[in-house]
């Protein structure tokens, strides 16, 4: 067996070790199974500054604009965030790449007899997500890193990433979503979510509704901490459509930043960066004073952003979209940007859905912009079955416009049959959806990765 055929042997049985454990969905709201392994192993999330990111839309995107941003300006970043498309290495990023088996395996093995301690005293062992968080804070620490861009697993008061203290918090768009684990309130769910906002940080805000934006404030008045709100202390100017994404002006904290191309999609998307930007802006204060932040620097680093399974073409002629929305503000927020930036006359949808969301909440927005759709399942236990997302889908877009496929990839081999059920293929396309399974899953089988 070859020395590469090992390791990944010995990764792949790690990851079955780690998906044995309870997974992310099987709530046990603590942060203190975390705090006393990383207590074990020398609190290695106070070793370096960190960026927190919570919200219920965008986090993933802005986390990765984020670290663009950070890298630029020359500063070792780690990044974590979640759900992954494809493989867990996406969770734990150092220098914009996966961390490869090898520094996987290494991590674990170097925590999991700490881990195993805090087992054996708790009622509850720890769950896959939170042996994950306690692995990227100590490869963050290993590297070491300048900056940890963190984003939350669930909520934020009791996710296992709260254990550590964010200089900036950042807050993109809150939503109903979660609702077996979160309140059922936007007001709920955004006191949950405030609670990454620490004493003395600074919390960036994007755009919220009014019921969430009392509770961020009310809370970042009582721990005294800055706060910048997207719409008043920054936000985004001016956007066009571009080829290939959008251009973007952003008026950021220290000063304005224009004709900034962004390889991405969608109203929401610019947003994303204007949050970046100012997250960013906010991170370098005050040691840097006042002056903004060099206008090239945020324009190359935007300009090479990406951000997979989020409006991502995968496939011209006919164009195929695979697009991660998993709730209803997320699908509102998709078809805008399929609308602004895409001229199909024809569309049709592929739909994959879990069973514990809001199914019908996903399903209404795209009822005017597609033609037909064809639902499936994807790859998770938690998936909707085909035949029962096939009855829902029904009553919204009427039977004669849904197909079922009991496989995604016999669904997608199906929508890309009727988008060229056409003389043009210009005007058609295929959009692939309904959860971030469902992305990674298509990621997968178009593109191989």
């Amino acid at each position: 067996m070859s020395s590469k055929q090992s390791v990944h042997d010995r990764y792949t049985r790690i990851i079955a070790e780690i998906m044995g454990r309870r997974v992310e969905t099987d709530i046990d709201p603590t942060t203190e199974r975390v705090r006393e392994v990383l207590d074990l192993i020398g609190d290695p999330q106070r070793s370096y500054r960190v960026i927190h990111l919570t919200g219920t839309n965008g986090k993933t995107s802005t986390a990765r604009m984020i670290d663009a941003l950070l890298r630029e300006r020359h500063l070792r970043v780690g990044r974590y965030t979640s759900p992954h498309l494809r493989t867990a290495r996406e969770r734990i990023v150092l220098d914009g790449d996966a961390v490869s088996e090898e520094a996987f395996i290494d991590a674990y093995e170097d925590v999991i007899p700490y881990i195993r301690m805090i087992d054996e005293r708790s009622e509850v062992p720890l769950s896959f997500f939170e042996v994950m968080t306690v692995m990227a804070f100590a490869v963050f620490a290993d590297a070491p890193v300048d900056v940890a861009v963190v984003e939350v697993g669930l909520g934020g008061t009791w996710d296992a990433t709260n254990v550590a203290d964010g200089d900036v918090a950042v807050v993109t768009p809150i939503g109903i979503d979660h609702t077996d684990f979160l309140p059922d309130t936007v007001e709920g769910i955004a006191e949950e979510k405030s609670g990454i906002i620490k004493p003395g940080s600074i919390a960036v805000l994007a755009q919220q509704q009014l019921p969430a934006a009392e509770v961020l404030m009310r809370r970042a008045a009582e721990v005294g901490a800055t706060v910048a709100r997207e719409g008043l202390e920054f936000g985004v100017t001016h956007r066009d459509v571009a080829m290939g994404g959008q251009m973007v002006s952003v008026k950021g904290l220290r000063g304005g930043y224009e004709n900034l191309f962004l390889p991405l999609y969608g109203e929401h998307q610019a947003s994303n960066a204007a949050v970046a930007v100012a997250a960013v802006e906010a991170f370098a204060a005050p040691a840097e004073g006042d002056d903004e932040l060099d206008p090239e620097m945020i324009g190359q680093a935007l300009a090479g952003v990406e951000s997979p399974g989020r409006m991502e073409v995968v496939r011209r002629g006919p164009t195929v979209i695979v697009d991660a929305a998993h709730n209803p503000a997320g699908m509102t927020a998709s078809v805008a940007a399929v609308e602004e930036s895409f001229g199909f006359t024809r569309l049709i949808g592929v739909l994959a859905v879990m069973e514990d969301k809001d199914v019908e909440g996903i399903l209404e927005p795209l009822e005017p912009l597609v033609t037909e759709v064809v639902v499936t399942r994807n790859s998770s236990p938690r998936s909707l079955t085909a035949e029962d997302l096939g009855d829902i889908a029904e009553g919204i877009f009427g039977s004669e416009r849904v197909h079922v496929a009991s496989r995604l990839d016999d669904a997608i081999d199906r929508a890309i049959a009727l988008a060229e059920d056409t003389a043009e293929f210009s005007g058609t396309g295929v959009l692939i959806t309904g959860s971030v399974v469902t992305a990674g899953d298509a990621g997968h089988l178009l593109k191989g990765d």
